[in-house]
């Protein structure tokens, strides 16, 4: 082991108690040799996605939040409504380590040249267990950073960037022609906007409040419609008749939105075409990709026969591209990663600041535009 690797770090961890009570510490837990294909991470930056705090907090009531423990060592806990225990029957009593990505320095590395080759730079990686000290990867989860990129410009290399690209060449996979995308103002929106703009691919932004409107305006969007508008829904109807748009990605969710869209996208289709009582034949397909709203997804009538909603997640969608796909995809968030993959961040916390009661609060209020990066150097 390198002499700069000590025997243990902290790690955050999450556990869904039998009692109905959600627990989250600091853990000290052992850092392991690296076997030949492995190298250990300095974790130096890892952002908090809505998906980490799926895991994170889950269903528990943060109305009920209570702190424990000492400075350094804090423990949460709050309540875990009846049915939010049913849907997390499956990880009760398990203590999980949280956050799918993050970047930071490679402090000590396996015997094999491909490790050999990454120790002392500062890499980018995916794999989960990020909100800690140390990671330990094969190098296959790994990539180096340029030469000039920080960790922080490097730690959200994968779940937004890649998201934001499998979004258009999903459409193009499944012979759609344009797009339509819920909170689209957030970073992973902005994103998408910058890909499409510089590929091409109509995408119709729903946002809710003007400022967002602006955001989106401000880096060349064409349409930017606010669902809190009252000319919401001729608005949409109009965009979609122009651009086509037959497939739409909704990071809602829940409520009457994903519903308003195929509406909207049949009212399109049906637009100058023969009546048909089970209206147009034109395939419509949204896809939910986030929970922002944690209520049922309503689907109301007039949305004719030709419809469909499903759940999205980025994994899936990596696996079916393969290996040349992923690289493809990789590959384009290193070459304009400064650029359409920069990510803003609200504020950079430390690890034990990821467990004050008012700061988990802030971070998993999920606005639109905001975004929280846990360093544990701090």
């Amino acid at each position: 082991m390198s002499q700069s690797v000590p025997a243990k770090g902290r790690q955050l961890r999450t556990l869904v108690k039998s009692s109905g009570e959600l627990e989250l510490s600091l853990e000290d837990v052992d850092i392991r040799e690296p076997n030949d294909d492995e190298v250990i991470v300095r974790v130096e930056a890892t952002p908090i996605n809505p998906s980490d705090l799926g895991l994170l907090v889950g269903a528990a009531d943060l109305s009920t939040l209570k702190a424990a423990g000492s400075a350094d060592r804090p423990v949460l806990t709050a309540d875990i409504p009846e049915p939010g225990m049913r849907a997390m029957q499956a990880r009760v009593d398990q203590s999980l380590a949280v956050g799918n990505e993050g970047a930071g320095t490679v402090v000590a590395a396996g015997k094999s040249d491909a490790a050999q080759a990454l120790l002392g730079k500062t890499v980018t990686a995916l794999g989960g267990e990020f909100y800690a000290d140390y990671r330990i990867l094969n190098v296959a989860q790994v990539m180096a950073l340029p030469e000039d990129a920080t960790a922080r410009e490097g730690a959200s290399c994968f779940v937004n960037p890649l998201t934001a690209l499998s979004f258009p060449e999903t459409m193009r996979m499944e012979g759609h022609k344009a797009l339509v995308h819920t909170a689209a103002a957030s970073n992973l929106g902005q994103m998408l906007n910058k890909i499409c703009i510089a590929d091409g691919v109509p995408l119709v932004n729903i946002v809710r409040k003007p400022e967002q409107e602006k955001i989106l305006r401000d880096l060349g969007a064409k349409y930017v419609l606010n669902s809190s508008s009252d000319g919401f829904m001729s608005d949409l109807i109009d965009a979609l008749a122009e651009t086509g748009a037959t497939l739409g990605f909704d990071a809602i969710g829940g409520g009457r939105l994903a519903g308003q869209i195929l509406t909207a996208m049949e009212a399109a289709a049906s637009r100058g075409s023969e009546y048909s009582r089970y209206g147009s034949a034109s395939p419509k397909h949204v896809y939910i990709y986030g929970r922002l709203d944690v209520s049922p997804t309503m689907i109301p009538p007039g949305v004719g026969m030709a419809w469909s909603t499903g759940g999205y997640l980025l994994t899936y969608f990596l696996q079916k591209i393969g290996a040349e796909g992923r690289a493809k995809l990789r590959n384009r968030v290193m070459s304009e990663l400064k650029t359409t993959f920069a990510s803003h961040y609200t504020d950079e916390i430390s690890l034990t600041e990821a467990l004050d009661p008012e700061t988990l609060k802030t971070y998993n209020a999920k606005r639109t535009g905001e975004k929280f990066l846990i360093n544990p150097t701090l």
